[in-house]
């Protein structure tokens, strides 16, 4: 067996001019990009991510890749770097978030707008309440996602996750109605959200508003 690989190592010098035994072998273990982006280790994960060969969208037990831990910890500069050598945005780990549904519903707002100029996310891949990213990051009160997400103008806007919710009626009934809500349904009223759509309850975002007494919300969506 020593011979044979002895032979190994002869046969892989003269081909690759390597003689160090440990350079021919694989420079980095499974699991070791895990662990470089949990320990928010940027030059491990630069000096890792230099094999082309290292299984980049590995997972640990709870099917999370590099990149959602990264985009879990914003984690910015090394989601960079993962997003820069293809790390799948899409990849969903076992309570079906991945890098880019959660860095929109989160609020990882640099993450995303990286993830909007640098990849293509896939927008039939949804949450585990049949939603998209714009949605919760509507009804968690992420203004400057929302304003991303439209911007981009990628995804459907009147989406509806598995209540019947759009982003426009989670960012009435499921909120406190207040300034930063405004603002988020003024914007999604700028892009033409659809005002009628009703939820799995028969309920419009403007019935939600009235039952509420959100006044300022049932005049922006009462205008013409």
């Amino acid at each position: 067996m020593k011979l044979f690989k002895g032979l190994i190592i002869i046969f892989l010098f003269i081909i690759t001019g390597c003689n160090d035994e440990e350079e021919i072998q694989m420079a980095h273990q499974p699991g070791e990009l895990l662990q470089a982006v949990e320990a928010n280790n940027l030059e491990k994960v630069q000096d890792i991510l230099k094999d082309t060969s290292y299984p980049i969208n590995e997972t640990n037990e709870k099917d999370e890749s590099p990149l959602l831990i990264a985009t879990h910890k914003n984690y910015i500069e090394i989601a960079k770097a993962l997003i820069d050598a293809g790390a799948d945005v899409n990849q969903q780990d076992a309570i079906q978030d991945s890098p880019y549904l959660y860095a929109g519903a989160q609020g990882k707002t640099e993450i995303l707008a990286y993830m909007l100029e640098n990849t293509i996310p896939d927008h039939q891949v949804y949450n585990r309440y049949g939603g998209n990213a714009l949605i919760p990051a509507a009804e968690k009160g992420h203004f400057e996602n929302v304003k991303l997400l439209l911007v981009d103008g990628k995804m459907d806007m009147d989406h509806q996750n598995n209540f019947g919710y759009t982003a426009l009626i989670e960012a009435v009934a499921l909120t406190d109605g207040s300034k930063v809500y405004q603002q988020i349904v003024q914007e999604l009223l700028a892009y033409n959200a659809n005002k009628e759509l009703r939820d799995n309850n028969g309920m419009t975002a403007l019935d939600y508003a009235k039952e509420r007494g959100y006044t300022e919300m049932i005049e922006q969506l009462e205008r013409k």
